[in-house]
């Protein structure tokens, strides 16, 4: 799964931080990762050799960035058994057999409850007690 996850990730990086994105294959909605800054930004390298020390290093940190973000990103999305498309957890309900996206379990009249429903009270409730009145930017969807 998480192979499958870092594969459609999209790479939204700039020069100063990694960021990622995922975008539900069912409602459409995109995920960012949680930002991560490059450990040299700001700093210019003084010879060709530092240059390269620095693309080394920067390449390095984005791969670690994008396991990280992969991690992030199994504890929302879900990928359906059925159709093989990666959800969100507001598009992927738990069912009696087997879980599927909203989309299969329509189409084999199978019913379930949504995976969001407990997570978000829970991210919500943690957020208000947090002072956060948004979640916009902060890795959720």
């Amino acid at each position: 799964m998480k192979r499958v996850m870092k594969e459609a990730i999209g790479d939204c990086s700039t020069i100063g931080e990694f960021r990622f994105l995922l975008r539900c294959q069912a409602c459409g909605r995109t995920w960012h990762s949680s930002p991560v800054r490059f450990s040299k930004v700001g700093t210019k390298p003084e010879t060709e050799g530092m240059r390269a020390v620095f693309r080394t290093l920067y390449e390095r940190e984005r791969a670690a960035a994008r396991e990280k973000a992969a991690a992030e990103a199994s504890e929302l999305f879900s990928q359906c058994p059925v159709c093989g498309r990666l959800v969100c957890d507001r598009c992927f309900l738990i069912c009696e057999d087997l879980d599927l996206c909203t989309a299969c379990a329509e189409a084999l009249q199978v019913r379930g409850s949504v995976v969001a429903g407990a997570a978000s009270a829970a991210q919500k409730r943690s957020a208000q007690a947090a002072g956060k009145n948004s979640t916009e930017g902060d890795g959720t969807i």
